[in-house]
């Protein structure tokens, strides 16, 4: 079988790490720019955006499946012409993927069919979204509606903080036309969670939670990012929990999606907070999270790529989805100042008994080397028996990484230690 598969960071390195088990598999192509992948796949230098063009190179190279995994592509709606050319894809449709392409159709969703979410306004001009801020409880939150590479979110402290986040987001337009409107919502208490979750539109089967640190610097302190490290399973998330959740957000989600007409086949990602009146939904993504795939596939058990395409079949009640009992820590290896302004081009360097345990982000190859492309450059992926050892087992491994201009967090996994008996 010839793969495609969309996108060129540490995620779509994991997929192809994972989807290359499957004896199956003749021949990956990678469409991104990101050479460090070559080892397993051709690199095909199209823009994830170009959808007329991705969709001429996979009938030219007769491609059997698509896996596309990026936000950008999905929401622009790449599956739905990659369908229209004959090609069975693992992702959702347009229609779907609005879910995480606007923030204010999701929360609309939610009020609508009754799933656990933070109360919330929409505004889309910001003197109405300012007034109404200065009647509001602080810390409150803002968010950009649309796609903003997972840091179209601001936690103000007090108003000044408030009203300088909606003159950023809708009148600087830090984020583009991401921030024509702004969903300003109530801040939420508790233990985050991260849940992905294979459905097929029918049926939702979640995979192992994970807690996910975002914050740039130690002590969730500093800028959102992307994500600077994952934990696997979040201790937080208890069988109980588990079970509210199927019930309350998972299933409600999936069936309410259907209702709409927008049937959601794929990865949803589900960002939860614990809070004292139970959990609530954050976020929705419509895809694998970055960095929380790196962390999580390497406990799947069970063969990636036939799940993805029984996901795509509507045969997802059919299919072993088993993780192991073990626990997984991704420590993210960054370029000094990320997410806001860093420098590219350093040479990495790591022992080669290492390799396999390195998911390649920021990155491609310049004269023969491995260099840094980005701002988070590598994942840094260790499993163990128990979430301690794993976190040992990752910051060892960090230490045998060496580019000019590396920055990691200290602290992954450490409020997870902290409840873990």
């Amino acid at each position: 079988m010839k793969i495609m598969v969309v996108g060129g960071g540490g995620r779509e390195h994991a997929i192809i790490k994972k989807i290359n088990e499957n004896k199956l598999v003749d021949k990956i192509y990678s469409i991104s720019s990101n050479l460090a992948f070559q080892e397993l796949a051709e690199v095909v230098d199209i823009s994830v955006k170009d959808i007329e063009k991705v969709k001429e190179f996979a009938k030219t190279n007769k491609v059997d499946y698509a896996i596309v995994s990026m936000d950008d592509p999905l929401v622009l709606g790449m599956v739905d012409e990659l369908q229209n050319a004959g090609i069975k894809c693992f992702g959702p449709n347009k229609n779907a993927a609005i879910i995480e392409g606007s923030k204010s159709f999701s929360k609309d969703l939610m009020k609508k069919y009754n799933i656990p979410t933070a109360s919330y306004e929409v505004f889309d001009d910001s003197d109405s979204a300012k007034e109404y801020l200065k009647n509001q409880q602080m810390p409150i939150v803002i968010k950009a509606d649309g796609l903003a590479l997972g840091k179209g979110v601001i936690i103000a402290q007090n108003l000044n903080e408030a009203l300088d986040a909606v003159d950023e987001i809708m009148v600087d337009k830090k984020f583009g036309d991401s921030g024509l409107k702004v969903v300003i919502e109530e801040f939420l208490e508790g233990p985050e969670v991260t849940v992905l979750s294979f459905t097929d539109g029918n049926i939702v089967v979640p995979m192992i939670s994970s807690m996910d640190h975002k914050q740039a610097y130690d002590g969730d302190k500093g800028p959102n990012t992307g994500g600077m490290g994952v934990i696997a399973p979040n201790p937080y998330y208890t069988n109980n929990i588990a079970k509210i959740c199927m019930d309350t957000i998972f299933n409600p989600t999936i069936q309410a999606m259907k209702k709409e007409g927008r049937i959601f086949k794929g990865c949803l990602y589900f960002g939860l907070m614990l809070t004292k009146n139970g959990p609530k939904v954050i976020e929705y993504n419509c895809r694998f999270g970055d960095p929380e795939a790196q962390t999580i596939l390497p406990l799947l058990k069970s063969d990636l790529l036939t799940i993805m395409m029984n996901v795509t079949n509507e045969k997802l009640s059919d299919t072993d989805v088993i993780f192991s009992n073990a626990a997984s820590c991704c420590v993210v290896m960054a370029s000094d100042g990320y997410p806001i302004s860093y420098k590219k081009g350093f040479e990495i360097t790591f022992d080669e008994k290492i390799k396999d345990n390195l998911i390649y982000a920021g990155t491609t190859i310049k004269a023969g080397k491995l260099v840094t492309n980005g701002g988070r450059v590598l994942g840094v992926v260790e499993t163990a028996e128990n979430l301690k050892t794993a976190i040992d087992k990752a910051y060892e491994t960090v230490s045998k990484v060496h580019f000019e201009n590396a920055y990691y967090r200290k602290d992954i996994g450490q409020k997870a230690l902290k409840v873990i008996k």
